[in-house]
Formats: structure tokens, C-alpha cells, sequence
């Protein structure tokens, strides 16, 4: 990375970084942590420790035990936690409080990008397709996801819009961009950072996000170690030339775009400057790749380290060391396409909207019984917000394959 490109990114800060913490800092609810813990990074663990103690190994002097976690002051600063300690929290999600907090806000102009496209008014530009076809990113799920999983899905859109539904599965998130550009998909779940693209590129129009029985959503950026690493302590240590850091893929939101933002604003470590970016393909393996010692450390989707870890007979959560969490973001949408004619776009909205999952083989798979309305100008702020700190351009190019 080039100095003029260092300042770029800095000059960007400048003007984006407050509107960023702010939005952070507004993720403050129960079991969701507060400012301190995901939008002040280094800043957030002055005061009280919340009771750490060391691990008494000899090892890492900051890793604490797991009954001194405080979700709501969980200090950085001072502690590691084993991720067993988060999860036990319930901590790689947030709440429906940080949730109401992102759709109230007021937001007047889209920070990046283009805003979501308006359904035509002329009717001959209105997409009505014999078979609805819906796709998602496959990255984000790493024990995959079937059409029989999202049967009571495709059930409810079907009663809604007189639609059958067919499941075409993607092996990227530019496929699944791709897909709903060229309008071989008219339905999509779109991973976090391959939102802004889908809405830029593809005339997508997200809508809706699932919550989970205890009505939790989204995820944390885990920047996550070996439990072992007593030598990575923090994500200052990500810069170290003995550190190996993996990161998912390059239109990933945890898994790349907000580490590369928030490592660098509060902890002035810059990925591709201070540390080579291995990318591995998904969070998943990243979250194996750092067991086996493919690499030291790396950023993680705190959901998607959960699916990893309990779809892996051989790995426990107490494999794994935190040094960092982020505050919730939100997690990846379902979208249609915008020029649907607007009774499937209205059938296809009270399907999600207006239905219970509970019990279904899609609730077992993807966590999420129910969805609740979202506006991608407001809840996905914060995105835009880092990928605009990141420079990112929507192209193809720049989403990759």
C-alpha cells in the first residue's frame, strides 16, 4: 500500500471515523456489549478489568478466566478471553435493543455507494419470472445449506406470490451478485460485505433479517488466536513478522473489509501494510486454518467460528483465544431484485415477514425463526461507512470470484 494511499484512507477517517463510532457506540444493549467493548477497540478496557485473572499457566498474563467475562465490559485492553467464555454469552450475536438502534437512526445521505433502486414505473420494465429462483452465498455457512432446509421458505413464498421457488446454489459471493445482476435470481441471502455490491451491481433490495428464538441477531468480528499463542495478546500483534493472519475473502465484511478498517483506526495496525493478507477462502477456514497452524491469527465472523467449531468433532471452543471482539453488525439480508413487479415483491415480503419458523428444517440450519424489517440505508451504515473508509470500489472486479 502506497504512502498516497495511506493518506487517502486517513483523510477518509477523518470525516467517516466519528459517524462510525457513533454508530458503534449505539450497539449497546443486553448481551450485545457497549461502546467499550466493540467500537472503542483500544480504548475500551480502561477502568476495571471485571475481575481477570491469569490463566496461572505461566503463559499469557492477560488471558482471564471465563467467569470474569462481563458482557457488557468485557476490557480489551486488559483481558483474553477462550472464546468458550463468549459463546457461553451468547456474545457472537447482538440484540434486538442494537438492532432497533441501527433502524432508528438518521441517516440523509447514503456514505457509499448508491442508494437501493426504486421499482420501475413503467410496467414493461417489470421482471414477472414463471419459477422464482433464490440463491445465497455459501461462504458464511460452512456446513452448507440445502433446498430441503429452506422447504418452509419456499413453501410460504409460494403461497404468497403463486410462484414455485427453485434453489440454485452459488459457490462464491460473485456468483451470487452475479446471479441476481443478470437476473437468474430473483431472490438472494447475501452475506454482510456482498450487500453494498448486490445493491450496486445487482438492483438488490434488501429487506429483511432473521432473528433467532431468543431473539439475537447478527455477529461480532472475532479477532481470534490459538488458546496456546501466549505471545498474541492483542491485535497490535497481528504486525508482528512471526505472525501468519488469515483472512476470508476480500468482499467479507469480518472476514476482511472491517478488520482492515477497524484494525487500523483503533489499533493503527493496517492490513497489507503492516501484515501480509492470506486470504483462505471463507471463515471457516480460517477458524480451521488457525487450529492446525496454517496460520497465527486472523479475523473471523463469530457466528460462522460457532458453526465451524460444532460442526468439527475435533476442535472445542476452547481452542481458540479472543483478543479483540467488534460491536454486533448486522447479518446478511434476504433481498429481491428491484424490478419484480411489485406483487411478488410484496408476496415474497409478507413470506419472511409475516411468518414463524419455529420447528422447521430451516430453523434448525440457519438459527432463524423469524425476520423482522430492515432498511439497508440505515442498518447497513456502518458498512458502507468501512468499505468507503477501505476505498472500495463496487465492481466486479473488486468483488472478486
Amino acid at each position: 500500500m502506497t504512502d498516497d494511499n495511506g493518506r487517502r484512507r486517513r483523510t477518509f477517517l477523518k470525516t467517516s471515523a466519528a459517524a462510525l463510532a457513533a454508530g458503534f457506540a449505539g450497539c449497546s444493549a443486553s448481551g450485545g456489549g457497549n461502546s467499550d467493548s466493540g467500537g472503542s477497540g483500544g480504548s475500551g478496557g480502561s477502568g476495571d478489568s471485571g475481575g481477570s485473572e491469569s490463566s496461572g499457566s505461566g503463559g499469557d498474563p492477560m488471558l482471564a478466566s471465563a467467569s470474569s467475562f462481563d458482557p457488557a465490559n468485557p476490557a480489551w485492553e486488559e483481558n483474553n478471553y477462550l472464546s468458550t467464555a463468549l459463546v457461553d454469552e451468547d456474545y457472537q450475536r447482538g440484540s434486538t435493543v442494537d438492532l432497533e438502534t441501527m433502524r432508528n437512526r438518521e441517516v440523509e445521505e447514503i456514505p457509499h455507494g448508491q442508494p437501493v433502486q426504486e421499482t420501475p414505473d413503467n410496467e414493461e420494465e417489470w421482471l414477472d419470472p414463471d419459477t422464482l429462483v433464490f440463491t445465497e452465498s455459501p461462504s458464511e455457512d460452512v456446513q452448507g445449506r440445502f433446498e430441503d432446509d429452506f422447504r418452509a421458505v419456499f413453501d410460504r413464498i409460494e403461497e404468497e406470490t403463486g410462484k414455485p421457488v427453485e434453489f440454485s446454489k452459488v459457490n462464491s459471493y460473485a456468483a451470487s451478485v452475479e446471479a441476481m445482476r443478470s437476473e437468474r435470481a430473483h431472490i438472494a441471502n447475501f452475506s454482510t460485505g456482498t450487500t453494498a455490491f448486490a445493491v450496486n451491481l445487482a438492483g438488490a433490495v434488501p429487506f429483511a433479517a432473521g432473528l433467532t428464538p431468543d431473539e439475537l441477531f447478527g455477529y461480532r468480528l472475532f479477532a481470534t488466536t490459538r488458546a496456546n499463542a501466549d505471545d498474541i495478546q492483542s491485535v497490535e500483534d497481528f504486525s508482528r513478522d512471526d505472525v501468519r493472519v488469515g483472512h476470508s475473502e476480500p468482499a467479507s465484511n469480518s472476514g476482511h473489509q472491517a478488520p482492515s478498517a477497524l484494525f487500523d483506526q483503533y489499533f493503527g495496525v493496517t492490513a497489507e501494510e503492516d501484515y501480509e493478507v492470506n486470504f483462505s477462502g471463507g471463515h471457516g477456514n480460517t477458524t480451521r486454518g488457525i487450529a492446525a497452524g496454517d496460520y497465527d491469527a486472523g479475523p473471523i465472523c463469530s457466528t460462522c467460528m460457532v458453526d465451524t467449531v460444532e460442526a468439527q468433532s475435533d476442535l472445542s471452543f476452547d481452542d481458540f483465544k479472543i483478543v479483540w471482539a467488534s460491536a454486533p453488525f448486522p447479518n446478511g439480508p434476504v433481498a429481491y431484485r428491484y424490478n419484480l413487479k411489485p406483487e411478488i415483491q410484496e408476496g415474497i415480503r409478507r413470506a419472511y415477514l409475516e411468518s414463524d419458523f419455529a420447528g422447521t428444517a430451516f430453523e434448525n440450519r440457519t438459527g432463524y425463526e423469524q425476520f423482522v424489517p430492515i432498511d439497508y440505508r440505515t442498518v447497513f451504515k456502518d458498512i458502507m461507512i468501512i468499505q468507503g473508509y477501505n476505498g472500495v470500489e463496487y465492481t466486479e472486479s473488486a468483488l472478486g470470484s
